[in-house]
């Protein structure tokens, strides 16, 4: 069964100025390497906290929670860098599994 990923970044001051263009350099940098791995599971989107600019969510399906913790040990490796550029500290990585409630009901 698929899960979510939800990951936390901590951008820096000069960074959560510029979120869009940090997460799409961030992107470029990450997406290849997760792209090409068996447990991709459809794109990421990129949520900037408004009542605070330095948080950023990235929010993302893949195959099996096994299957990221797998892609993380290739990656680590990739993020250092970003979180020394456009960070004040490294992402926060949680786990989550869809419930399936009815929505289409009256009430």
């Amino acid at each position: 069964m698929a899960i979510t990923v939800i990951e936390t970044w901590y951008l820096n001051d000069e960074s959560a100025g510029q979120a869009t263009t940090v997460m799409q350099r961030m992107d470029d940098a990450l997406g290849d390497n997760a792209h090409a791995h068996p447990g991709w599971n459809g794109h990421a989107i990129f949520l900037q906290d408004d009542a605070d600019p330095h948080l950023v969510t990235w929010q993302y399906s893949w195959r099996s929670k096994e299957d990221h913790q797998d892609l993380l040990a290739s990656e680590e490796s990739l993020a250092e860098p970003l979180y020394r550029k456009y960070c004040t500290r490294p992402r926060h990585i949680r786990y989550a599994t869809e419930l399936e409630v009815e929505v289409e009901h009256d009430h």
